[in-house]
């Protein structure tokens, strides 16, 4: 890769990432966090980070087959998102979706037993990494199919303005992604009947491999809705803080019957497209200098030692029982049974 592209990639995100117009035409914002909040979203990034780790190392000792997708480095994006919405909120994704599935307090017992095929998974050990739901806490899934998300939260807020719930439908969907034509069908159906619905578009830069420089015409994502009326902001995906003030200015324009909304999150993944992504389209020296320079979970970790809200024994405290979790969590799904032969035939409509 060219050093100047290199340096374009990066500099776009961080602090100058937000600077562009807000969905209701203001800059958008900075969250001011609590120590609560803050202790809350690096809770939640970490359980994140640690459950990506351990399903990577499943991974590698055969315990998990199939497609793995991995959310290490991009957890502030659903974290901030989820810290504020409401209860009634839906959120539904593609195929990188274990972070999503955590963010909603789904018990990551249920998704690693998923991961490794278990009686005790979300999906009764049938779906794998990309097919899992819970209808209980508004997780719709979880998706193989690229950008086939996004028609189907489009669909979720329209049974929203239906039933006239006050809810809004979360559709995350990455660069990549963004380039499918159901999209541009779903912004056009949305705009037209003021649908709920924030479109997120997780930029992570690379696709499956190809950096969007090289495959997006338009390589501001917030831009994508102009053509439908939909307003767009470009929001810092690696600080929790903005994207959680991003968030709630969305969801205040969608509850007031305005109509879709597009975020897009500049953010950045630190390992491959999927586990068997050796990711040699970029230099060890751009994955550095994110983790150096933009790390989510370090930002948090900063703030609290800088303004003496926590200390270094607090950190590794709460480090140490996030990784009990995720070994809890790992055990489970190592010594639960296999799902019953007979589960081949549950579950399918004709």
């Amino acid at each position: 890769m060219a050093v100047a592209q290199t340096t374009q990639i990066i500099e776009k995100i961080g602090p100058a990432a937000g600077n562009g117009a807000g969905p209701v035409g203001t800059t958008p914002k900075i969250a001011e966090f609590t120590k609560e909040q803050e202790l809350e979203a690096l809770h939640h990034m970490l359980l994140i980070r640690r459950f990506e780790e351990k399903a990577g190392q499943m991974y590698g000792m055969g315990l998990i087959g199939g497609f793995c997708h991995l959310y290490i480095g991009q957890e502030a994006v659903v974290v901030g998102m989820k810290l504020a919405t409401k209860d009634g909120d839906q959120m539904i994704t593609g195929y990188r979706d274990h972070g999503h599935m955590l963010a909603c307090d789904m018990d990551p017992k249920g998704v690693m037993a998923e991961l490794t095929g278990r009686r005790g998974g979300y999906s009764r050990g049938k779906g794998g990494s990309m097919h899992m739901f819970s209808l209980d806490k508004k997780f719709y899934g979880g998706h193989g199919i690229v950008a086939a998300q996004v028609p189907l939260g489009t669909g979720l807020a329209f049974a929203n303005k239906y039933r006239g719930n006050d809810a809004v439908c979360l559709t995350y969907f990455g660069d990549g992604a963004a380039n499918q034509g159901q999209v541009y069908e779903s912004f056009n159906m949305a705009e037209l009947w003021k649908l709920p619905v924030i479109y997120v578009i997780e930029n992570n830069r690379y696709a499956m491999g190809t950096s969007v420089t090289r495959s997006s015409a338009q390589t501001d994502f917030s831009k994508r809705g102009v053509s439908f009326n939909i307003p767009g902001s470009q929001v810092d995906g690696m600080d929790v803080r903005a994207v959680k003030a991003a968030s709630e200015e969305a969801l205040a324009w969608c509850r007031a019957g305005k109509g879709p909304v597009i975020l897009e999150m500049m953010t950045y993944r630190y390992r491959g497209h999927s586990m068997s992504d050796p990711a040699k389209y970029r230099t060890k020296e751009e994955v550095d200098r994110m983790r150096t320079e933009h790390d989510p979970i370090e930002q948090v970790r900063k703030r609290l030692l800088d303004k003496k809200w926590a200390t270094e024994d607090d950190l590794k405290k709460i480090d140490a029982s996030v990784r009990a979790i995720i070994n809890e969590a790992s055990e489970f799904a190592t010594h639960d049974p296999e799902p019953d032969a007979a589960e081949l035939y549950t579950d399918v409509y004709r």
